[in-house]
């Protein structure tokens, strides 16, 4: 706790009133167990597990069955990583694509794709059949995705630059889309302590307008009884179960329960002067300490 309270006050303030359990703070400044997901695109499940095996510890992953904490920090010096069998990927953040369940007929829309890992999951899911669009709107995060769409062995996904509010325009188009939003990053301080020392209430503020503009645009693109997956790395309630709120206090959105097997925090129904519909109550919080992983949010979305 001193070091957060050395490195950001206001941080260590803000977040110690949602959680000030010594868990919280001793898993948010511990280092993230390393973890991957096998590309089954390029090969089956048991044969990549097998090599891996011969020289990795391999844990599974409860929640994904493709997904396996490791115990190297070393992909650059990983042949699997190098051809596309293995993707480095954060535990809780395979938990989006999971909750999606997209289809191999289905038209998708990853709205904040780059830099692609959430993509070749979905593709991975779909069997490279149907079609993804995968967007984002800056030209330099682009060029990653489309590597590592093309690493990954991903047939199915046109890229797009663009504001992903550009889609509200597609009304009623997609089957299933992931809005995995821009955010304030508190949950990937884990990873790096650049997202602690440059939190700033101000930041929150702002991705949280972003988010109500996006998941607006994303429900309105959404097709009638189709699926809108919505998550973020950070434990704000002002960009988790606020935006949320919001698309159910200017629509008809419903919120489905998410059964998986892990430990979640309870959603949040009130902080900071705001209340928020019982329905977030079905929404996914995971703090660091409840799975030892980054802090996440995910909210299943559908449209009546």
């Amino acid at each position: 706790m001193e070091k957060v309270l050395e490195m950001n006050k206001a941080f260590y303030e803000r977040y110690s009133e949602l959680d000030n359990s010594e868990e919280f703070w001793n898993l948010m400044l511990a280092p993230l167990k390393q973890s991957i997901r096998i590309n089954t695109l390029k090969a089956p499940l048991g044969y990549i597990k097998e090599r891996l095996e011969e020289r990795y510890e391999l844990e599974p992953i409860p929640w994904v069955k493709e997904g396996f904490f490791i115990n190297t920090r070393e992909f650059g010096d990983m042949i699997e990583y190098s051809l596309g069998l293995a993707f480095p990927q954060e535990a809780s953040s395979m938990i989006p694509p999971v909750v999606l369940d997209p289809q191999p007929e289905e038209l998708v829309l990853d709205m904040a794709a780059a830099p692609g890992a959430k993509t070749t999951q979905i593709a991975q899911y779909m069997e490279n059949e149907g079609c993804i669009i995968a967007n984002d709107m800056k030209k330099w995060r682009v060029n990653v995705l489309i590597a590592n769409l093309n690493r990954f062995g991903v047939l199915n996904t046109r890229v797009t630059v663009k504001d992903g509010a550009y889609f509200g325009r597609f009304e009623n188009t997609f089957d299933k889309i992931l809005l995995d939003a821009p955010c304030s990053s508190v949950g990937m301080v884990r990873k790096s302590f650049k997202f602690l020392s440059s939190w700033s209430m101000k930041k929150v503020i702002t991705y949280s307008n972003i988010q109500k503009k996006l998941i607006m645009a994303a429900y309105k693109a959404l097709k009638p009884r189709g699926v809108l997956v919505y998550s973020t790395c950070t434990i704000d309630p002002l960009e988790n179960e606020g935006v949320v709120d919001y698309l159910l206090r200017k629509t008809d959105a419903k919120i489905e329960k998410i059964d998986l097997p892990l430990h979640p925090t309870p959603p949040v129904l009130e902080f900071d002067g705001k209340e928020y519909s019982e329905e977030v109550r079905k929404c996914l919080r995971l703090h660091p300490q409840d799975n030892n992983t980054g802090a996440f949010f995910v909210a299943k979305i559908r449209k009546p």
